[in-house]
């Protein structure tokens, strides 16, 4: 990072904080001790107000009242910024409301010229979901499912929930810690610690009925959870290898929060170690659909008994025992 640069980025660090310490400047940008002390120096010529506090545990603060100037984006940033924005067409973002209006606000705060590249790109750049013979439409509609930002307001005030789906013609009601939310193939999906069943759980977002938090007496820390976690990725009891046409098959579709290792420089052969829960019915059914969708191409080195049966149920119902 060039010298203009790390100066201009540590003035927007240390103008975002009520206080700050030399240490923490030299851990935040890699940079020594004698680094640091020079560009705060050059930070307090450039006219940054800055006052020193005296003893052991001791810093920097910025006087109040005292802002940076507005933020100035290069022609580089606006187009990349611009660019991930429109990638985003068709991924059902929570809080969208009207994209027409946020690109129009994005290209009043930017020159003509800017301007004139922003309508040009877009013209010319299609993404995933967008309709070639129309731009304008999209293959799917751009807001999300009505669930998404009521789970997201949710969960930004606590991680416990008790969500409750629509599975089938059966309404069921789960408490778990949510680990993550994440959107994939055009779903948004809920990865979460099952705090009955202490085990890891993904629900897609589409079946959602209601979400809320959970009763604060029936929960575990989130370090126990983690600690259970640990254990349960440790006991690995799958590992497939896998060749090339189940590697394209494994690229297309995979239900498992796991990834695959490339044992061959030319990544034509790889190897699948994780952790599978077996006492779920639906689960069970969709991971053995799953390794049949694999197809012959895949060696299976450990799998439960469980999972070894279904397999070869399934494979008499279709007649490929």
């Amino acid at each position: 990072m060039k010298k203009v640069e790390r100066i201009n980025i540590i003035m927007r660090y240390i103008n975002n904080r009520a206080h700050f310490t030399i240490s923490e400047i030299m851990q935040e940008f890699n940079i020594s001790r004698s680094t640091a002390i020079r560009d705060i120096r050059e930070i307090e010529a450039l006219g940054m107000p800055l006052v020193t506090e005296a003893g052991r545990d001791g810093g920097y603060f910025v006087m109040n009242n005292s802002v940076l100037p507005t933020v100035r984006f290069t022609d580089n940033e606006i187009k990349a910024l611009f660019i991930a924005f429109m990638a985003t067409r068709n991924q059902q973002l929570p809080y969208l409301k009207s994209r027409q209006s946020l690109t129009e606000k994005l290209l009043g705060l930017i020159s003509e010229n800017q301007q004139d590249d922003l309508v040009l790109l877009n013209q010319l750049l299609l993404f995933e979901g967008t309709n070639p013979h129309n731009p304008d439409l999209l293959d799917l509609s751009d807001l999300p499912h009505p669930m998404v930002e009521n789970l997201f307001q949710v969960l930004l005030l606590d991680s416990y929930l008790l969500v409750t789906l629509q599975e089938a013609k059966v309404i069921n009601s789960y408490p778990i810690y949510l680990l993550h939310l994440y959107h994939e193939k055009s779903q948004w999906l809920i990865e979460g610690f099952d705090l009955k069943k202490e085990q890891r759980r993904i629900f897609p977002v589409d079946n959602l009925v209601q979400v809320e938090p959970y009763s604060v007496k029936k929960r575990e820390s989130r370090k126990k959870i983690l600690e259970k976690l640990s254990k349960q990725e440790e006991a690995i009891n799958l590992i497939l290898e896998l060749g090339p046409r189940a590697i394209a098959q494994f690229k297309k579709y995979h239900p498992l929060k796991a990834s695959i290792s490339y044992t061959t420089p030319f990544q034509t052969t790889a190897i699948l170690k994780t952790f599978i829960h077996v006492d779920h019915s639906e689960e069970l059914n969709e991971l053995t659909n799953w390794l049949l969708f694999l197809g012959e191409d895949v060696k299976v080195r450990e799998v439960p008994d469980e999972v070894l049966q279904a397999l070869q149920e399934r494979r008499k119902i279709w007649g490929l025992a």
